[in-house]
């Protein structure tokens, strides 16, 4: 029986749509608001290779993607880069053993980059159903034991020089997903139960980077889906702009420019209904009001033409938008201007401080984020930058971590890690 929704109102107009959901709950990408937020407190906030870790379970290959987690599974999606394959892995969130792996095998060429792997797109699911995707190979759906219920395998090719890594969204009965960058760029909605082409929205697709002359573009963002002032909007970064569109049947509500040619990372959106959008590689970044109609560019709040590099997308809180950038320095601005707060470059024992995952941000105000030098790091939000500490795995980390139910979920190049107490 599919759960009644519940909005949360805010004195602006502005609800967040979502199904209820029991705080042990990870259920995509970005977690249950699709923000990196967790209405979760009290988390880990020391460990290492050995303290407050409950198991650490091999993993058969590297990866980059996150897991998500949904009562006692945890699931990450997983290549098997010489044999082809393309999986679904579900692990028992007590023990980390393996309960059983889904998937299909593709042997075609498809392009990517040497530091992201095939089945770097992290799941999606609703309690009933497991949405994975594969790219070239396709969009799959498996129900909680492994079992395929549907699957998409004629959308066409992914192709870019640094490959794909957008991950579906489940919203109300449906999935949306931003398949590309490269040739083809396109907006599925997606019927969750038969996998079935609601609507979709085809954007200007554009230079794969194989030419060599740096002219590519892409959007390696995901969708977020929210209320705003009693309309549902689907908010989107593309090369050169951020849009909104009606998650019912794809038409687009408003549009506003100022974001460059590459865009990694994914918008947000306060309580108050404003959109934060960046670019990545030599980036550009804005605010813009939601709820408009039509060309709203001349309404943005700010419009910043220069950032440093990010990949990894941000939290909100307070006033204020946090992010760590590619080269590992914590930034926090003022979400009124666009200013910079503060920078903080953040240092670990580990070999490499460089990132490219996404940050948490705990209900009782603590962001976490991991780096590819395998070092975690646990900060206050607040105007001025306060570390709590920094905890080492030792391995590479491309992914995010997940939280669930007092335990942090972190995938490694090597192990899949949980931090924390047992659970009961």
């Amino acid at each position: 029986m599919k759960s009644p929704l519940i909005f949360l109102t805010c004195l602006t107009g502005i609800t967040i749509a979502f199904h209820p959901l029991h705080a042990a709950n990870w259920p995509m990408w970005r977690g249950p608001k699709g923000d990196g937020t967790t209405t979760e407190s009290g988390l880990p906030q020391t460990w290492s290779q050995t303290e407050n870790v409950v198991w650490k379970t091999p993993l058969p290959d590297r990866g980059n993607s996150t897991p998500v987690i949904w009562g006692g599974k945890v699931f990450v999606t997983q290549a098997i880069e010489k044999a082809g394959r393309r999986l679904l892995l579900c692990f028992d969130r007590k023990t980390g053993s393996l309960l059983w792996e889904a998937g299909t095998t593709y042997r075609e060429p498809e392009l990517t980059h040497a530091t992201n792997p095939y089945c770097s797109a992290s799941p999606a699911t609703d309690g009933q159903r497991v949405v994975v995707f594969f790219a070239s190979a396709g969009v799959y759906c498996y129900d909680l034991e492994g079992k395929e219920l549907w699957k998409r395998t004629d959308l066409g090719k992914q192709h870019h020089i640094w490959g794909c890594g957008t991950s579906p969204v489940i919203s109300e009965g449906r999935v949306f997903l931003n398949f590309g960058p490269g040739p083809k760029t396109t907006l599925y909605a997606f019927d969750l139960k038969t996998g079935q082409t609601l609507w979709q929205h085809d954007e200007p697709g554009g230079d794969s980077g194989e030419s060599g002359n740096k002219n590519w573009l892409g959007s390696w963002a995901d969708p977020l889906p929210r209320q705003v002032a009693g309309r549902a909007e689907l908010v989107l970064s593309y090369p050169g702009r951020v849009a909104s569109f009606d998650p019912a049947t794809g038409r687009e509500l408003w549009t506003c420019a100022g974001l460059n040619k590459l865009v990694y990372n994914s918008p947000l959106m306060t309580p108050e209904g404003l959109v934060i959008a960046f670019g990545g590689y030599n980036g550009m970044g804005l605010a813009i009001q939601a709820g408009g109609h039509g060309d709203v560019t001349a309404q943005r709040l700010w419009h910043l033409p220069k950032v440093s590099q990010r990949i990894g997308s941000g939290v909100v809180h307070g006033g204020h938008h946090y992010l760590l950038s590619d080269g590992g320095i914590a930034e926090c601005r003022d979400l009124k201007t666009g200013e910079l707060v503060y920078t903080e470059r953040l240092k670990g024992p580990g070999p490499t401080g460089q990132n490219w995952s996404s940050l948490v941000l705990s209900a009782d105000g603590l962001c976490y984020a991991a780096n590819q030098g395998g070092d975690c790091f646990v900060y206050k939000v607040g105007p001025q930058f306060e570390l709590v500490s920094t905890n080492s795995l030792g391995e590479k980390i491309i992914g995010s971590i997940a939280v669930s139910d007092g335990q942090l979920f972190i995938r490694g190049y090597k192990h899949l890690w949980c931090i924390g107490k047992a659970a009961r």
